[in-house]
C-alpha cells in the first residue's frame, strides 16, 4: 500500500506500520495522562481512559483529500481496496505491541505518574480514527469482535463515502460519521472526495446510520471562513442520521493542513460554542451536555439520555461486553460524573486506587481549563 517514501515520511511524524496496511500512533492526551495533566475530551465526555487509549487505523488509504486533514498527501488514496488483506489476529497483536513500544520511555520516566503508566499497559480502548478510512479493510468485522473478546471498546470513525461498509458493520462501542459541510458543492471543496457520487454516498451513509441501535456520534469539523455555515442545513443532514451524540469540533491547525489553511481558520471554542448554539435552535431532541475546552469541542446528546435530571453519556463497559445480538445504546449507558458535564474539568488526573486498582476521580474542585 505505501511507497518507501510515504512509509518514511509516516515513521518520521511518529507513526509506527503494522504490517501492510494499518498504523499506531500515540496520541498526546495518552502522553499527558500518563504524565499526570489530564485527558482528554473522551474521558469527560464517554469515561474513556486517556493512559489506556490506542489510536490506530486498518487502512492507511482514504478516498478523500480533507483540507482540514493533518495527513500528507504522500498517503496513498484509492476509492477500492488494491491490496492484500493481512490478518486479524496479527492487527490486534502487533498494534499493541507497537502502541506499547512507543510508551516505554514513561517507564523510568521522572516526569511519569507511574500507575498511570502501568495501567497503561492493558489497553482497554482502542480509536479508529488515526487516519486514512479503517471502515474498508475487508475484515474490519473480525477484527472488531477480536478486541471486544480481549476487552477493549471499540470508536471507529467513517468518512461516510462507504455506506455498505456502514450499513455491514458489525456493532462498535461507538460509530462515528464525519459530517464536513452543509451542501454539497461546499463538501466537494472542503472533503476533495475521489468519488463523483459523494454527496449521494454521504446521505446513504446517513441513512444506514440511523439503523444502527447501537451508540452513535455525528462529528462537525469546524473549519473558521470555510464550513461554519447554514447551520439548518447542518441540522437536516443530523435528523437524517439521528445520532445519540454530536460532536462539534474545531480545525485544528497542525501536521499537514499548515499547507492548505491557515491559522485564522482554526475557531476559537467562545466560536465553536457560539456555532453549536446556532445548531439547537434546530436540533430540539438534542441538549449541549460538556465540552473540552482545550480541544475546543462540545457534546450534544439526546435529551432521552437524561433521566431525573442526571445525564447518562458514559459508557457501563463491563455491561457492553456482556450483550450480544440486536441490543441497543440504553443498554450500556452509565451517569455521567460531574467531573463529564460542562463546565467541569477533573480536578486532578485519575488516580489509581491502590485498594482495587482501579482508577477513581477527585470530584471536590470546579477546574475551568
Amino acid at each position: 500500500m505505501l511507497t518507501e517514501d510515504a512509509r518514511a515520511e509516516l515513521v518520521k511524524q511518529g507513526y509506527r506500520i503494522v504490517g501492510s496496511h494499518s498504523a499506531v500512533k500515540t496520541c498526546g492526551w495518552t502522553k499527558n495522562m500518563i504524565r499526570g495533566i489530564g485527558g482528554c475530551y473522551k474521558l469527560k465526555f464517554y469515561g474513556i481512559m486517556s493512559n489506556q487509549c490506542m489510536q490506530m487505523t486498518t487502512s492507511i488509504s482514504c478516498a478523500n483529500r480533507c483540507t482540514f486533514c493533518w495527513r500528507g498527501y504522500k498517503a496513498p488514496v484509492s476509492k477500492e481496496w488494491n491490496w492484500g488483506v493481512d490478518d486479524p489476529d496479527m492487527i490486534l497483536k502487533d498494534s499493541i505491541e507497537e502502541h506499547h513500544d512507543l510508551l516505554v520511555g514513561f517507564k523510568g520516566s521522572k516526569k511519569a505518574n507511574r500507575p498511570l503508566y502501568d495501567k497503561s499497559r492493558e489497553v482497554r480502548h482502542v480509536a479508529l480514527s488515526l487516519t486514512g478510512e479503517p471502515i474498508i479493510y475487508p475484515r474490519i468485522n473480525e477484527l472488531i469482535q477480536k478486541f471486544h473478546e480481549s476487552k477493549i471498546s471499540t470508536f471507529l470513525v467513517t468518512n461516510a463515502q462507504y455506506p455498505e461498509q456502514i450499513k455491514n458493520l458489525a456493532p462498535v462501542t461507538q460509530l462515528y460519521v464525519s459530517l464536513d459541510a452543509p451542501n454539497k458543492p461546499l463538501l466537494k471543496k472542503v472533503d476533495v472526495p475521489l468519488f463523483s457520487d459523494y454527496w449521494e454516498r454521504l446521505n446513504q451513509s446517513l441513512d444506514y446510520l440511523a439503523e444502527k441501535k447501537q451508540r452513535t456520534c455525528i462529528r462537525l469539523t469546524c473549519v473558521k471562513e470555510l464550513n461554519m455555515i447554514e447551520p439548518e442545513n447542518y441540522a437536516k443532514l443530523i435528523m437524517k442520521g439521528n445520532p445519540d451524540f454530536i460532536e462539534v469540533k474545531a480545525y485544528m491547525h497542525v501536521g499537514a493542513s499548515k499547507e492548505r489553511l491557515e491559522r485564522k481558520n482554526m475557531p476559537l471554542h467562545e466560536e465553536v460554542v457560539a456555532f453549536s448554539k446556532e445548531l439547537m435552535k434546530y436540533l430540539s431532541e438534542y441538549e449541549i451536555v460538556s465540552e473540552h475546552i482545550p480541544s475546543r469541542v462540545l457534546m450534544m446528546a439526546k435529551k432521552s439520555f437524561k433521566k431525573n435530571g442526571k445525564w447518562f453519556t458514559w459508557i457501563d463497559f463491563e455491561k457492553f461486553f456482556t450483550l450480544q445480538g440486536n441490543f441497543t445504546t440504553e443498554e450500556y449507558l452509565k451517569q455521567t460524573p460531574s467531573v463529564g458535564l460542562s463546565e467541569k474539568s477533573l480536578s486532578v488526573t485519575p488516580f489509581v486506587d491502590e485498594k482495587t486498582n482501579e482508577m477513581e476521580f477527585w470530584e471536590d474542585v470546579q477546574l475551568k481549563v
